[in-house]
Formats: structure tokens, C-alpha cells, sequence
């Protein structure tokens, strides 16, 4: 329900400051001056700021989001050696890795997993599930985290925005222009706008943002090769092999990472068929198989 209410929330403040910014531009519509055709400057203009709006909110909330969804505690005063050992390999890590020390916390879940997530490589959040902590080694767990600095080090979080706000934006924008060409070819609406744009914008909008999500997903894929090669050289190879195979040990269970922060964490779960298209992380299998070719 938290999720729910947190989802909705963000949303609002997205529309609210994306409404005020297009009126502080003057861009309050996108129709021609004669009330029939597209403005297509204006159009791309109003889509990019609600299409990266969203991105940009998203990623600037990110590390509140992600502890308010997933119940990550902070360590701020370590209270264990398993802590104050956790704080003392992330701040080496990051040292070796050329970024700030990120905040790094701990989240109640069974299965193993970890993420990152934060606006600016400076300013980031990592996070290890108590499930990856109890099972996997002393060099598992260091390598996983060696893969998740290695996300913030290269920037993905700030990537995965911009990519996502372009498709947004691209997303919205032929949504439109399709609305407008049923609305008037078709239906034959003179002036305005008639239900048929409404419709068959929603129905565009839906269309391809399937097909955009598709494209976000094999950026995220692609990225995950770069984290391990990352990871690979923080943490080791063989370190860094050992914690994939033990991922893939444990593929049986669940994954329960909230979506917006799954394409983040090391375990994105497995699919098949068409769904391997939406899929945040590549097999396990070729992971591994592409460390095996860094040796």
C-alpha cells in the first residue's frame, strides 16, 4: 500500500512541476494556429519536459524511494564487526573506484541480493540484502559489492534516466502525432480535438511505450557487462565468478526487488521467450562466460 501511495504521490509532484514549468514557457498547447494541425516544434517541446520530468524526478527521489520501498536501514554507527566489516569494504571500494563514499545500508529480504541507486556518482546509496550477507562469503559479498560501485562509478543511474527520458519523450511525441492523424483523417474532426485523438493516443502511447521499455531494457543488459568488468577489477575475476555462480545457485527463489529498482540490483531474475526482451540483467550464464573471456 506504501508503494502504492508513494507511486501515486511522485506522480502528482511530476505533473504539478512539469504544468508549471510548460507555463512559465509559454508552451500551453500544441495545436497550430489554425486549430487543426500540430505545432511539431511545440509538440516535441511539451513532450520533452513531461517525458524527462518524470526521469529526472525519478532519479533525484531515488535513494528515498529506494529506503522507503525496500526498508533498508542506514548504518550510520556500525553495532556489529559484520557491519563496521561492510562500511570498511564499501569505503575501500569507492576509494579504489575514484567516487565519494556512499551511504550503505542493509534491507530485510531472504534472497540475495543487492542494488545501487542515487542522482550523481557522489551521491549515491548502496545497498546488500540480509539474505546475501548470511549465505554468501566474505569475497561473494565484497565482489557484489565491487559490482554495484562499479554501477555508480560508471554513472548508470544518471544513463538510465536520460535514456528513459528520450524514449519518453519520443513516446509521447508519435503518440500524438498518430492521435492527430486518426482524429483527422479518419474521423474527420475539423477543429480541436475529438475523442478519437484521445483514444488513439492512449492506445499509441501504450504501443510503443512496450517497445521503448524493450530498448531501456537492452541499455540495462548492456550496462550489467560493464558493472561486472568493473566489479572484476575491484574485487577480482574469480571473486567476481564465484558470486554469479552462487547467484545462480540461488535463481530458484524469488526475486522481490521493487520494480523501479530492479534493472539496479545484481539478481534481475530469470525469463524466457519473448519476456527475455524486457529482461534488466542478462543471464547469468553469459556473465560469467564474459569474465571467464577477461582472463
Amino acid at each position: 500500500m506504501m508503494r502504492i501511495l508513494l507511486f501515486l504521490a511522485t506522480n502528482l509532484a511530476v505533473i504539478l512541476i512539469a504544468s508549471i514549468t510548460l507555463s512559465l514557457l509559454g508552451f500551453d498547447g500544441f495545436m497550430a494556429a489554425n486549430g487543426v494541425d500540430l505545432d511539431l516544434q511545440q509538440l516535441l517541446v511539451f513532450c520533452g519536459v513531461f517525458g524527462f520530468a518524470g526521469s529526472l524526478f525519478s532519479l533525484f527521489i531515488s535513494k528515498w524511494m529506494a529506503k522507503m520501498s525496500t526498508g533498508t536501514q542506514i548504518i550510520s554507527q556500525p553495532r556489529t564487526r559484520h557491519e563496521q566489516w561492510l562500511l570498511q569494504t564499501v569505503e575501500e571500494l569507492s576509494r579504489e573506484a575514484g567516487i565519494k563514499m556512499p551511504e550503505v545500508g542493509i534491507f530485510p529480504a531472504y534472497e540475495s541480493n543487492a542494488f545501487a541507486t542515487g542522482w550523481n556518482k557522489n551521491d549515491a546509496l548502496v545497498a546488500v540484502s540480509q539474505g546475501l550477507l548470511e549465505r554468501f562469503s566474505p569475497d561473494e559479498v565484497r565482489a557484489v559489492l565491487a559490482h554495484e560501485i562499479g554501477h555508480v562509478a560508471n554513472g548508470d543511474m544518471v544513463t538510465l534516466a536520460l535514456i528513459q527520458g528520450v524514449v519518453n519523450t519520443f513516446v509521447m511525441f508519435f503518440a500524438r502525432i498518430f492521435g492527430n492523424f486518426v482524429d483527422k483523417a479518419i474521423f474527420k474532426t475539423e477543429e480541436g480535438r475529438g475523442p478519437a485523438f484521445y483514444i488513439a493516443t492512449i492506445v499509441a502511447e501504450l504501443v510503443l511505450g512496450i517497445l521503448a521499455t524493450a530498448i531501456v531494457m537492452w541499455f540495462s543488459r548492456r550496462r550489467e557487462f560493464r558493472a561486472d568488468e568493473a566489479g572484476a577489477r575491484l574485487a577480482g575475476t574469480g571473486a567476481m565468478i564465484n558470486a554469479l555462480q552462487r547467484l545462480r545457485a540461488e535463481q530458484g527463489v524469488p526475486v522481490h526487488m521493487p520494480d523501479s529498482l530492479t534493472a539496479f540490483g545484481i539478481n534481475g531474475g530469470l525469463k524466457h521467450g519473448l519476456k527475455s526482451l524486457f529482461m534488466s540483467h542478462p543471464p547469468l550464464e553469459q556473465r560469467i562466460e564474459a569474465l571467464r573471456q577477461l582472463r
